[in-house]
């Protein structure tokens, strides 16, 4: 027994000595390490799929000017599949190789332009961000919805444009610095605007709400956004931010909003558009407070 009671107490004393700082930079270090596992058998996972690997693709397609397909429907694509490849990849493939009357939007293929804003499998998602490896087969490509449809996956975005440029998308001030300064905004203003800032007008949002579904006259959430990033930047002059209050408060204007957070959960940029919407409504109500 002598001989192991120093050893109980040794590991007794060892264990002790741990401090908690220690236990969580290890735990850390387990975390970190269980991550880039994971990470490594996804990448393994996608590059066991070879270049005879391809991906099944629906894609609804309608042409009102061609006879014989005015009526709607799915045509089937089996595209080649190539690590990294797009649903925008994979639909300029299908329309390079298989049918080259396959219409649709892009532009630069970044997530910058928004013009590849598509319906795919049930959900808003830009196809040049899209990864094919991320989906479930069959890949289920649509138009917009809540928009009309011109041909196959292009919708017309005129009334999107309209609802935009309603709320006077652009910068407006009272006075101008002199001619050798700049505009300045102070660093937590500029933190407060730069969410809105980043829309790139591609209607995911838009087509998500089920109020804009519903009435044609909704500002929408891009709209109202766009407001926001200027009712909200100290540059703009106080009559312009009060002339844009007006135009949000009115009856198709931020009340509409049902705080569904469709919007915010669709949009490419992460913005929260149904954080910004309700903020402008407290604005519109502080706007209308009277204390005499």
């Amino acid at each position: 027994m002598s001989t192991q009671v120093p050893e109980q107490v040794e590991d007794e004393s060892s264990a002790e000595s741990v401090s908690p700082g220690k236990q969580k930079r290890d735990a850390k270090k387990r975390e970190r390490a269980e991550r880039l596992q994971e990470q490594r058998e996804a990448e393994a996972a996608e590059k066991a799929r070879t270049a005879d690997d391809t991906y099944h693709l629906k894609v609804f397609r309608y042409d009102p000017e061609v006879e014989g397909k005015q009526e709607p429907r799915f045509d089937d694509f089996y595209v080649p599949y190539k690590q990294g490849m797009t649903v925008l990849d994979a639909l300029m493939w299908a329309r390079d190789h298989y049918d080259s009357s396959l219409t649709f939007r892009h532009s630069c293929r970044q997530a910058i332009c928004g013009s590849d804003a598509l319906f795919v499998n049930g959900s808003q998602r830009l196809g040049c961000k899209t990864q094919l490896s991320d989906l479930s087969e069959p890949v289920r490509v649509e138009p917009l919805p809540h928009a009309d449809v011109v041909k196959d996956l292009v919708v017309d975005m005129e009334h999107f444009y309209d609802q935009m440029e309603a709320v006077e998308p652009y910068f407006q001030t009272n006075s101008l610095p002199a001619e050798d300064e700049e505009q300045r905004q102070t660093r937590e203003n500029r933190e407060k605007v730069k969410m809105s800032t980043r829309c790139i007008w591609c209607s995911a949002c838009m087509s998500s709400c089920n109020i804009a579904a519903g009435d044609n006259e909704y500002l929408g959430p891009a709209a109202i956004n766009k407001a926001y990033r200027f009712a909200m930047d100290e540059r703009e002059g106080e009559d312009m931010k009060q002339r844009r209050l007006e135009i949000l408060e009115q009856e198709h204007g931020v009340w509409r909003c049902q705080t569904q957070f469709s919007c915010t959960e669709v949009c490419p940029k992460d913005i929260p558009l149904t954080e910004h919407i309700q903020e402008l409504k407290r604005e519109a109500i502080k706007n209308n407070l009277k204390f005499w």
